[in-house]
């Protein structure tokens, strides 16, 4: 007799891989999908979700977030982040290298795999950090879903902001490229001109539009010099977006982030420098022309750049103030919210944070409800509304960008690896993911 774990979800209206809704049954074996039907008829699965009323997604694959550990734990670490990730539907992460120490080598990738796998709830994969001295180890580091290069916004041995430096590391090798696009020579000259101003909206005229153009033109002329695989990183601007319309080879993704989607600069006034981020938000029509490019397929997918910091940082004055805000509890509720809007479908939402992420980065079988693919799920609540309350956050830093904004889509249920690690508020803490690969 089979001792496999399995669980059926009964009655859920599931969102099928070509997009299409069913309503029906899904059954888990042994952390993989092992049917999909109308009606699967009584097995014994060891657990049984009734889903009635809730919609089935393919969990999220967030392929960009800061999680601090190690060394900036006071900020968040690998256990509170992916805690925040099972309460907002994100089953995996990839996660980028400005740690203490630095991940730039393999071995500060084995360190973060092993402490992933001692404390994260979710999947998890860990980028490679470039420096000017460290090539051996981006041409040979594992696992790991790419390079990240800091074109800008950035300092110490993670800058790469000259060009033949950039171009060594684009001569060589065949993995994907990630980059961080702005322009640190402009950033450096338009600090200086705005020197005297504490306002935190100076932040998006001093890393302005142009300053992420310019990155994003020299990456993409680099890429395609080399025909090197190129992705952009949460791109923010009008301009980037146009740029890649006309000029985008078949190897080169984007992605975006919801608050560069979402919001814009009228948040400054608002929440002040709660809403300062690297690359910045921008102005109304950046948002409009994004959501166009993100629907034409011009960017690919959503990423959240979640970067935490404490509110007491947070509270000194700018340009004192460091740049980022959480992300992984709300970009679900958010994408779904603005489906619910018309601005896109739900099966959308579902490509740009599961199916997408997983094709661009060559993670299998993932972002999909079929069998053969791994059974990580969430189950979303399409039909009621609640706000985003300070107090209900799980990420260590306790705030979010949207607090108050009343959104549809939380999840009710999350699963990874066939096993319920949160449901209606409560965490399983026992769940373990697994380190993501790569092929």
């Amino acid at each position: 007799m089979s001792s496999a774990k399995s669980l059926l979800i009964r009655h859920a209206r599931i969102i099928l891989p070509n997009g299409e809704l069913m309503i029906g049954d899904v059954l888990t074996r042994d952390r993989q999908i092992v049917a999909v039907a109308p009606e699967i008829s009584p097995t014994t699965p060891t657990k049984e979700i009734d889903a009635q009323g809730l919609t089935l997604l393919p969990g999220v694959i967030d392929p960009q977030v800061h999680f601090r550990e190690p060394g900036l734990e006071h900020k968040e670490d690998l256990f509170t982040a992916s805690c925040a990730c099972a309460k907002g539907g994100v089953t995996s992460f990839l996660e980028m290298p400005n740690t203490r120490p630095l991940t730039t080598t393999q071995f500060a990738i084995e360190d973060k795999l092993k402490r992933a796998s001692e404390k994260s709830l979710v999947n998890y994969g860990f980028f490679i950090g470039a420096t000017t001295d460290n090539l051996a180890d981006l041409l040979s580091a594992k696992p790991t879903p790419g390079i990240k290069i800091f074109m800008g916004s950035m300092h110490g041995q993670l800058l790469i902001d000259q060009e033949a430096a950039l171009e060594a590391i684009f001569a060589q090798g065949t993995r994907l490229i990630a980059v961080h696009a702005e322009d640190q020579a402009r950033i450096n000259q338009r600090r200086q001109e705005f020197a005297d101003i504490h306002d935190p909206a100076v932040h998006s005229q001093i890393q302005d539009n142009q300053a992420a153009l310019l990155a994003t033109q020299l990456a993409l002329k680099l890429s395609q010099k080399y025909q090197r695989r190129l992705h952009i990183l949460h791109m923010s601007t009008a301009e980037e977006a146009d740029l890649l319309r006309q000029h985008k080879p078949s190897w080169v993704t984007a992605e975006v982030t919801p608050q560069h989607l979402l919001m814009n600069t009228d948040a400054y006034e608002k929440i002040g420098t709660l809403a300062q981020m690297n690359p910045p938000l921008r102005s109304p029509h950046d948002n409009q022309v994004l959501w166009q490019a993100l629907r034409d397929g011009v960017i690919d997918f959503i990423a959240t750049d979640h970067a935490p910091h404490t509110l007491e940082e947070k509270a000194q004055p700018y340009p004192n103030s460091p740049s980022g805000m959480p992300g992984v509890e709300t970009s679900l509720a958010l994408m779904l919210t603005a489906a619910m809007q018309s601005k896109c479908t739900v099966a959308q939402v579902v490509h740009w944070m599961s199916k997408a992420v997983a094709v661009a980065y060559g993670i299998p079988h993932k972002g999909a409800i079929a069998p053969g693919y791994d059974a990580d799920l969430v189950l979303v609540d399409l039909n009621t509304y609640r706000p985003v309350l300070r107090e209900e956050l799980l990420t260590k830093c306790g705030w979010s960008p949207f607090e108050g904004w009343n959104l549809t889509g939380w999840a009710v249920t999350t699963i990874v690896g066939g096993e319920i690690v949160y449901d209606k508020g409560q965490l399983n803490t026992s769940v373990r993911g697994q380190a993501l690969t790569f092929v």
